[in-house]
């Protein structure tokens, strides 16, 4: 026996999202059901205008409400040092610590063979065209301390080497962070330590 179409229609929406399974999909709908009519139509308007009102910086690639985003357009910012991050949440989380006042750029991810995202799916050209058109003296790689962000680091410092950026100094994130982990999910001190202290490259 098969829900109302309505509901199972949810269900396989829900199922489609990151890490949730048909079990947990479904509480979500029946959670969901049980809400108030008007709360629910906010709800579905919040979704609906979730791409209408966000956009995506062309300066630093994250997503933001306006193009240049506020980062990017703040005077009192250090335009001399660029923190290379994986994606707009990274960005959130480093802007918590209060240590850095940089600029950033997002890579739009993080290299997975195992996804088949290579390089070439990522922001490195824009990356490469920022770098040629700044005048970075330091450019620090904050990625996660995991497997794809570990090869992601690799490559970068590779890449960044051979464009022989002179007076740019490279460095990343200090080893408090515990191997595997996600910035995301890292704890204010550590992740404040971590660029406070981190290692030239």
């Amino acid at each position: 026996m098969r829900f109302p179409s309505s509901i199972q229609t949810l269900i396989e929406h829900f199922s489609s999202l990151p890490t949730v399974g048909p079990k947990t999909a479904e509480r979500y709908v029946f959670y969901l059901l049980k809400q108030h009519p008007e709360w629910l139509q906010k709800f579905a308007q919040s979704i609906a205008e979730l791409k209408e009102k966000t956009t995506v910086c062309q300066t630093c690639m994250a997503i933001a409400e306006t193009n240049p985003c506020l980062i990017c357009n703040d005077r009192k910012r250090d335009k001399k040092q660029l923190c290379v991050i994986a994606d707009s949440r990274d960005m959130m989380v480093l802007e918590t610590t209060k240590q850095y006042n940089g600029l950033y750029f997002a890579l739009g991810g993080l290299i997975n063979t195992i996804e088949a995202i290579g390089p070439e799916q990522l922001n490195i050209k824009q990356l490469i065209n920022y770098l040629r058109s700044k005048q970075i003296k330091e450019i620090i790689i904050a990625l996660n301390p995991n497997l794809e962000g570990e090869t992601t680091i690799l490559f970068l410092v590779k890449l960044l080497k051979s464009l022989n950026l002179k007076q740019t100094k490279i460095t990343c994130l200090a080893k408090g962070l515990p191997s595997g982990a996600y910035l995301e999910y890292a704890d204010e001190i550590t992740l404040s330590n971590a660029l406070k202290y981190r290692n030239e490259l």
